[in-house]
Parts: C-alpha cells; sequence; structure tokens
C-alpha cells in the first residue's frame, strides 16, 4: 500500500505542475481568476479528491484566514471559493523558478518575515488587492502544521485585518495532510471537510482576537475529528 501511495505522490504531483503550466499559459488568454480555478479543477478532477463543505462563503467576506497542512491546500480553497484571491506568501517562494512565477502573474503578495520593512509593503499591496476587489487570503501559521496541532498564528494577519478594518472569515480545513503529504511522498484520494466559520469586522481595540480564533479554529478542528471518524 505504501509503495501505491508513493506512486499516487508521483502522479499528483506531476498533475500539479502540469496544472500550475496551465495557469501560466492561459493568465493572459483569460480574466482573472479563472486561469488559475481551471488549474485548481484540473488538479482536483485529476486526482480525484473530492471536498464536503460546511458552512457558507459569506459574499462581503475580505479576508481568509485557513489552516495550512498540505501543498493541496490551496488547490482545495480556490476549487470551493469563488472569489478572486491574493495568496499573501513568503516571498521565497516567489524565488523559486516556475512555481514563483504562477504566483507572481496573478500578483499574490509576497512577505519578508525578517525585512522590517515587510509590513509596509505587506500593507501597501494588500491594500491594492482590496480596491481591485480581490479577497486577502493567508496561511495565518506561516508555514504547515504537522500534528494537527496548529500553530500560533504570525502578527502580520492581524496588522493587515486591523489596518483596513477588513471583514475576516475563517476557514478550517480538515486533515488534508491525510491525503498529500510531501514529507512522506505520500497521496491517495479522498474527500476533503472544509469548514467556514462565520465572518467578522476585525477590531484593532481587541488585542487578543487572533489568538482567540487560533483557539476557536482548533476546537472547530478537534470537534470535526471527534464527531466524525471518516475524518481521522
Amino acid at each position: 500500500m505504501k509503495i501505491l501511495a508513493h506512486i499516487n505522490w508521483f502522479i499528483a504531483t506531476v498533475i500539479i505542475f502540469t496544472a500550475l503550466t496551465f495557469s501560466i499559459l492561459f493568465y493572459y488568454l483569460l480574466p482573472r481568476p479563472y486561469a488559475r480555478k481551471i488549474a485548481a479543477w484540473f488538479i482536483r478532477l485529476t486526482t480525484f479528491f473530492s471536498t464536503e463543505v460546511k458552512g457558507e462563503e459569506d459574499p462581503a467576506a475580505q479576508m481568509f484566514l485557513i489552516n495550512h497542512q498540505s501543498d493541496l491546500d490551496i488547490g482545495v480553497i480556490e476549487t470551493v471559493s469563488k472569489k478572486d484571491l491574493a495568496w499573501v506568501a513568503k516571498k521565497e517562494l516567489f524565488d523559486v523558478p516556475f512555481f514563483g512565477l504562477a504566483m507572481s502573474m496573478p500578483e499574490d503578495i509576497p512577505i519578508e518575515r525578517q525585512n522590517k520593512t515587510s509590513l509596509v509593503k505587506l500593507l501597501k499591496n494588500a491594500k491594492d488587492r482590496l480596491n481591485k476587489g480581490r479577497v486577502i487570503t493567508m496561511f495565518p501559521e506561516g508555514t504547515r502544521s504537522r500534528d494537527g496541532r496548529m500553530l500560533p498564528f504570525k502578527h502580520g494577519a492581524k496588522v493587515v485585518a486591523d489596518k483596513y478594518e477588513l471583514r475576516v472569515q475563517p476557514i478550517v480545513l480538515i486533515q488534508t495532510a491525510k491525503y498529500y503529504d510531501i514529507k512522506r511522498f505520500y497521496y491517495k484520494p479522498g474527500k476533503i471537510t472544509v469548514i467556514y466559520l462565520d465572518s467578522f469586522i476585525a477590531n484593532k481595540e481587541d488585542e487578543n482576537w487572533l489568538k482567540e480564533l487560533r483557539e476557536k479554529m482548533q476546537k472547530v478542528y478537534d470537534d470535526e475529528l471527534a464527531n466524525n471518524p471518516s475524518d481521522r
């Protein structure tokens, strides 16, 4: 079974890179965000993963905050959301050949964690994307969690949300690493649960809302696993 999962991982990875190629080739031929949406749906249909969506996407949401476990997460969100998403990611990813092009062409937002001017650039870029009607989309943990426990949320998400008083909608992904895990070279098709939580307006007077949001999202994650054995 492990050998089959490794073979599946290789095939899924080739499909992902093929989809990235499509998104680059189609970018100037199609209005944004269709090139990326088509690429995400190509991945979903050819790797045979499906989704179960709980809750509803807020049409007025301006920022999505999502827990992060797998390289499959972006593709999952792009297929369940109709919105034009502006992903925030570490600058190093934009420097990766080919992959960086697939992020820079649709004007995703790079962030340099150790750069003192990074937050200023982040705020400027976020404002530009918001003015274009896009939704700022972030993994506030900053990297993938490996054990089902969400990592502390980075402060950047709160800075942007507070500055522009954004309507924030949290999204909880359930065990996406169970299906695609680059560390173990593992992939298996399955149904991925996506949970939309209620949106809220960021309030800079509340210093703890980001910390409390992480705790709330973790509880939703844990409760889903406890109540739905198929997600384990």
